[in-house]
């Protein structure tokens, strides 16, 4: 296709006039466009992973609710649908539209009902990666989705897209973008390192009982003296108590203000539901917002941070921490702890807690969580100085991921503000 421009609109909703260049429809630009399979194999205990459109959240796969499948029937789904380095991974079904590029040599997973652009070519994958989430192409994903009930996406939308041709000017654009995304995915390798080591401290005190003993050793090995305890049929130390997490946590709803009254929505305060959890500990942003109006007409009250949100319904037990004032929908149960300066070791007691509801339950999938599965499991809770003690190791751990935290959302909302301007010409790259 010939060069050509193409109208967008500016934040004032003002019509421009973009020159985009020589274009091609994604069958072209792609060595190969094709969805996932479309059958349903059945799930079992031991196997490999098949993903859905609904694990592509945030530029990345969300595995932990995808299922197992079997080993055969992975080789029949990859005979059909195999993904490659460098493929970008397009969500058909649900919320369409986002987006995912798999970067590994080894794909560990079979595909159902997303589509995949497979350039395998680094260079033109990222560029087409970044011009998907472009407001060109969610303005026709949003025009095709006007009216339907269902929101699908067929494979035949993705194979005629027009896709501008790699440029010179589309490397530098790639780099710029790509420059952004290194230093975000950084950040969260580093702070996925800095959760780790206060979760093995953590397991280190609470869960194998090698605390510091009045003499600095670890109580257990030691020879710290144990006692049995009947509720959890295992022997836990002396002075520890049996308990739910209700004397240390409030647990209180969520709910979702009417979407009937404009009036509710689109204030100043988050508003917090499963679809918002990327992974990191803290929650800083979230894509809806409410007015202090719809604050007062739903069942959610204004969090304070540090207060810890769990994900009850949907994709369950995802937890999180406030790391400013949010309310959330009632998809989600809100532990606020009583003292809000124990909210790292309450974080890790509550991950505890969803591990035991998980073993309570079906394995690593279980459908939703409510009050009575919480106020029913029993867990041993350590005296205060021992949790104390713990906090102040860990204070520095949690401020610096809340800080590359903040570093994430600003470089995410710049790369976010530029991509645009970028795709659109509006801003060159010398």
């Amino acid at each position: 296709m010939s060069g050509d421009c193409v109208i967008t609109r500016n934040d004032r909703d003002e019509a421009i006039y973009v020159k985009v260049g020589k274009r091609m429809i994604a069958t072209e630009y792609c060595k190969k466009v094709f969805d996932g399979t479309h059958d349903s194999p059945k799930p079992v205990e031991n196997g490999r992973l098949l993903i859905t459109s609904k694990h592509i959240a945030n530029r990345s796969l969300d595995i932990s609710s995808a299922y197992l499948i079997s080993e055969e029937d992975f080789e029949n789904v990859n005979k059909r649908s195999q993904v490659h380095q460098w493929d970008i991974l397009f969500s058909m079904i649900g919320t369409v539209g986002n987006v995912y590029i798999e970067t590994s040599e080894k794909i560990d997973y079979a595909i159902k009902n997303m589509g995949v652009f497979s350039c395998q070519n680094k260079e033109k994958a990222y560029w087409l990666y970044y011009y998907l989430q472009s407001p060109l192409v969610q303005a026709k994903i949003d025009a095709l989705m006007a009216g339907a009930v269902q929101k699908f996406v067929p494979l035949g939308f993705l194979r005629d897209l027009d896709i501008p041709e790699y440029t010179e000017n589309s490397k530098n654009v790639v780099q710029v973008l790509s420059a952004l995304d290194d230093k975000i995915a950084l950040n969260k390798k580093m702070n996925q390192k800095l959760e780790a080591m206060a979760k093995r401290l953590y397991d280190y005190w609470f869960v194998q009982y090698d605390f510091p003993d009045k003499n600095g050793h670890p109580y257990k090995t030691a020879g710290g003296p144990m006692t049995y305890n009947a509720i959890l049929k295992r022997e836990i130390p002396e002075r520890w108590e049996v308990s739910n997490i209700c004397p240390l946590m409030e647990i209180l709803p969520g709910g979702t203000p009417s979407k009937a009254k404009p009036e509710y929505w689109n204030g100043d305060i988050p508003f917090f539901g499963p679809t918002d959890y990327c992974g990191d500990v803290f929650q800083l942003s979230t894509e809806e917002h409410i007015t202090e109006n719809g604050l007062n007409n739903c069942a959610s009250a204004l969090y304070p941070p540090k207060t810890i949100f769990i994900t009850a319904r949907g994709s369950v037990g995802k937890l999180i921490v406030c790391g400013k004032p949010m309310a959330m929908n009632q998809s989600c149960y809100a532990l606020k702890p009583f003292d809000l300066e124990k909210y790292e070791y309450l974080f890790y007691l509550t991950k505890q807690l969803i591990e035991q509801l998980k073993k309570k339950g079906s394995g690593s999938v279980f459908k939703s969580i409510n009050t009575l599965d919480i106020e029913q499991s029993f867990m041993s809770i350590a005296p205060n100085e021992i949790i104390d003690l713990y906090c102040k190791k860990v204070k520095s751990i949690f401020e610096r991921i809340k800080n590359n935290t903040v570093e994430i959302s600003r470089l995410t909302k710049l790369r976010d503000k530029l991509l645009p301007l970028l795709m659109n010409g509006q801003v060159t790259v010398a």
